[in-house]
């Protein structure tokens, strides 16, 4: 259990700011929950933070980089310049009633939140606001930055917000994340990844009358899937492509004029990612001659892996560590229990010890889209224990705990963690410092350049029809009491 004896009165003070408006980033994270809003739509969502963040005192900038559901709030000025960052997107079809152990939909085939960016929100909003306050009382120079990065289960915002330079003023950054461990990390730990559609075009044409006239699109779709098919054959063991089909016609007696794929292309490096999307333009250069059609590429984003600071990492730990795990209750033991057990996965309930420092991080092959931010500034991971071990992310069961005591608690114990390493940086810039140099040399001389095309824009309009279709019906549900930070 925490204790504020000895640690200093920046720190006590933001505890403190944290520990009495508990109530309030609960009905944060709560109310982020029910929107239930995917990437590109977040526009409850980001109305919510940035509201909150003006009534605190921030100057917000909405929209950037073309990124309405997007947000820059600023507070202070001079240096250092640190930077928050994190998402609030939820998932397709994951719609699911907090504290519930069986598949319980809150409103039928909606989106949901089912990995925890619900959470990230009010421990990025909570943090903010408690450092904010201290930089007021305890008179702290500094520039602080939020930023709300939409989208990224799509893996969008963040590399246009680095392409654009939102990020080139900042000392370090600090990226929180939902999790059912207390800790951090440093090294490489997700992958790079390429996110594009190739888009076919041939002629239409009666399928039965007169079907030597049609160039089927739909065929160079279904051959370009089978190239990459085989493919795989010759890819190394560190190489992932996935795809769905997002446009194979209208009708079986029309042959399609327009067909659409949008695929996946990842590797542990930046350079290898782009190298396997390069050979996926040359399969579907091959699927357009075969079928006598033409094919355009849009890339949506384009993410470089992402690393973890060793200096942020060593301030980060050692304020979790600090804070301490929550003491959970017999009850939300059981949960939990109930939980893994549905899901069929390991039943252990909740973790009661804090997530040891060790490294550098074993590389997987997930990706994240704070990864860019990651090479061109120190950055360190909170990770907050706001949801159950052993449930798969984008499983229903992962969005049980979401919106309960469980996630509430982890999410003031994150909030905490994230504010007290952010004023050890206040309060002594040395620390700053010391994490540029270390990221000088865990950089190696690689040096960032952005996989995004220029003059790339972000796709405004993804998933708008979706959450026009559902938003009536899932704000019938909206948390209704407005949360007061005091």
């Amino acid at each position: 259990m925490m204790t504020t004896a000895n640690i200093g009165s920046e720190k006590s003070f933001v505890f403190d700011v944290i520990e009495r408006n508990k109530k309030a980033i609960a009905l944060v994270g709560d109310s982020i929950f029910y929107f239930g809003e995917v990437g590109m739509q977040e526009y409850e969502t980001s109305g919510l933070l940035t509201g909150l963040l003006e009534e605190e005192g921030f100057s917000v900038e909405r929209g950037i980089s073309g990124f309405p559901t997007g947000f820059l709030a600023t507070f202070g000025s001079g240096g250092p310049v640190i930077a928050m960052h994190t998402e609030y997107d939820a998932n397709p079809e994951n719609s699911q009633v907090p504290g519930a152990t069986t598949r319980t939909e809150i409103v039928a085939g909606a989106p949901g939140h089912c990995e925890g960016h619900n959470v990230n929100g009010a421990v990025m909003l909570a943090g903010a606001i408690a450092v904010k306050r201290a930089m007021d009382k305890f008179d702290l120079a500094g520039t602080l930055k939020v930023f709300g990065a939409p989208a990224e289960e799509q893996l969008l915002s963040r590399p246009y917000f680095v392409r654009d330079g939102h990020f080139d003023d900042v000392d370090v950054a600090m990226h929180d994340h939902v999790s059912h461990e207390f800790g951090t990390v440093y090294g490489i730990t997700h992958s790079a990844l390429v996110s594009a559609q190739f888009i076919f075009h041939g002629e239409a044409s009666h399928a039965s009358v007169t079907p030597w006239k049609g160039r089927d699109a739909l065929d160079a779709v279904v051959l370009m899937d089978m190239g990459m098919a085989q493919y795989r054959e010759h890819m190394e063991p560190t190489m992932r492509v996935h795809r769905v089909i997002t446009e194979g016609g209208h009708q079986p007696n029309v042959i399609p004029a327009r067909a659409s794929v949008w695929w996946y292309f990842r590797d542990l490096t930046a350079d290898g990612a782009r190298s396997l999307f390069e050979r996926g333009k040359k399969i579907a250069e091959g699927a357009a001659l075969m079928t006598n059609t033409d094919y355009e590429t849009k890339v949506l984003s384009a993410v470089w892996p992402v690393r973890a600071n060793q200096t942020l990492a060593e301030i980060i730990q050692s304020n979790t560590e600090l804070v301490g795990m929550p003491e959970w209750t017999d009850d939300e033991q059981d949960f939990a229990r109930q939980l893994q057990q549905a899901a069929e996965s390991t039943v252990e309930g909740l973790r009661s010890h804090i997530k040891p420092l060790d490294g550098p991080a074993e590389q997987r092959a997930p990706s994240n889209d704070c990864g860019d931010v990651s090479w061109v500034v120190p950055m360190g991971r909170v990770s907050f224990p706001s949801n159950v071990p052993n449930v798969g992310f984008h499983h229903w069961a992962a969005g049980s705990a979401l919106a309960t005591s469980v996630a509430h608690k982890g999410a003031v114990a994150g909030a905490k963690a994230l504010a007290a390493s952010i004023v050890d940086l206040l309060v002594d810039p040395g620390l700053v410092e010391q994490a540029k140099k270390t990221f000088e040399h865990e950089l190696g001389g690689i040096v960032y350049r952005s996989l995004l095309p220029p003059d790339q824009d972000p796709p405004a309009a993804l998933n708008r029809e979706m959450m026009e279709a559902f938003r009536p019906l899932m704000r019938e549900h909206y948390v209704k009491e407005k949360p007061v930070f005091v």
